[in-house]
């Protein structure tokens, strides 16, 4: 492996992990997209700061373009409490016209001048180890390997610092009003480190790299756990994962680096979202089919308590009186029967006294309607096993 590669690969993923920490957040705050917004809106910033410096490396460019991330997302605000369109849409009219202008800039003022729009849209890590940070004739490395690492030293400190705080109100801005913080400080402190982070990241990896380095590994995490700290650990897993998988799937493909490791976070997450154990969507069928079953269960039981007559008790009448077809009456006697809450005589089917005790329970169960009551109550009686 050759020192470009490695370089390659450690900007990558140290971009994953700075688009992972504000990426949490904005995913919590159900603000994904407007990261997409910010990455195309601050295109007028960096033309601007080229005009003041004429300098694409100067600092200034990336200051100007933080302000007109944090610009972007304040009209975006405005037109929403507005009332009269949403959030989508207001972020559909707000960044196109941001970033037309910069466009228009360009066309007009800098034609001569190497502002690549599809270099900055599309990035190329490949290019990234050439652009060398040269101090007194010393080669230090690609400069976007230090751009990022400062930006996520700042990410990380601040996030030290106000996690507390940046917890309480994304989770609850009325108690972080009363206990003195203010929401909205902390809101567009936020929005600016996601602004610097995207502006810092997408000359190295592009604006496209650079929304899914922010939505899908924290999207991902997201699925796997409802624990803030946990979520920030695994979001910073998956893309750097992501970062390295993707890069090596492009070189064994000769593809773009950026596409490769865009498409290998959305099978991270297509696989996550269909297994994921608790919220995955084979696990929801599951649960539902589970749910279903245990429904039916609880109606049989209760007819069975309610019917004396041996007739109303029949297999046969059972099916045609709850209206059952025939596999699922066969499943829910079985279910019933494992679970020593019936006995069969003679094909007709009596509750044993656990099935009277955990019927009366039951009954509990559905005047409360409480998702605890059910489930404490399947342990206690060891259901619902086979």
């Amino acid at each position: 492996m050759t020192s470009a590669q490695i370089e390659i690969q450690l900007i990558a993923a140290l971009v994953a992990i700075a688009c992972a920490l504000p990426g949490t957040f904005l995913v919590l705050r159900k603000m994904a997209m407007i990261s997409d917004a910010i990455s195309h809106a601050i295109l007028p910033g960096i033309v601007l700061g080229f005009f003041i410096t004429h300098d694409l490396n100067s600092p200034i460019l990336i200051v100007l373009a933080a302000i007109t991330g944090v610009i972007t997302v304040v009209l975006v605000e405005f037109i929403q409490k507005t009332g009269l369109v949403k959030e989508d849409t207001a972020i559909g009219l707000v960044f196109p016209a941001l970033f037309s202008i910069g466009v228009i800039l360009i066309a007009k003022n800098a034609n001569d001048v190497h502002l690549d729009i599809d270099a900055v849209l599309l990035g190329e890590l490949a290019f990234a180890p050439f652009d060398r940070l040269l101090i007194g004739g010393t080669d230090f490395g690609p400069k976007s390997l230090w751009v990022i690492s400062c930006i996520l030293l700042i990410s990380l400190i601040l996030l030290f610092l106000f996690f507390k705080e940046l917890k309480l109100s994304t989770f609850d801005k009325g108690l972080a009003t009363t206990l003195g913080f203010s929401p909205i400080i902390l809101h567009y402190g936020l929005m600016t480190v996601s602004s610097i982070t995207i502006v810092g990241a997408f000359d190295a990896v592009g604006a496209v790299l650079v929304v899914a380095l922010i939505i899908a590994p924290a999207a991902t995490a997201y699925l796997l756990t409802d624990d803030l700290k946990r979520m920030l650990v695994l979001s910073c897993i998956f893309g750097v994962l992501s970062a390295i998988l993707g890069y090596w799937i492009a070189n064994f493909l000769d593809a773009s680096i950026a596409g490769s490791m865009t498409t290998v976070l959305g099978l991270v997450f297509l696989l996550v979202y269909l297994f994921a154990p608790k919220q995955g969507v084979l696990s929801n069928f599951f649960k539902e089919r589970q749910q279903r079953i245990e429904v039916s269960l609880l109606v049989f039981l209760l007819h069975l308590q309610n019917h004396t007559e041996e007739k109303e008790r029949h297999v046969n009448h059972l099916r045609e009186h709850i209206n059952w077809h025939k596999v699922q009456a066969k499943t829910v006697l079985e279910l019933a029967s494992k679970n020593n809450l019936v006995k069969i005589s003679e094909n007709i089917v009596s509750l044993t006294d656990k099935g009277q005790e955990f019927t009366d329970e039951a009954l509990k169960y559905i005047t409360t309607n409480k998702v605890t009551a059910i489930e404490e109550l399947k342990n206690r009686f060891f259901l619902f096993r086979g």
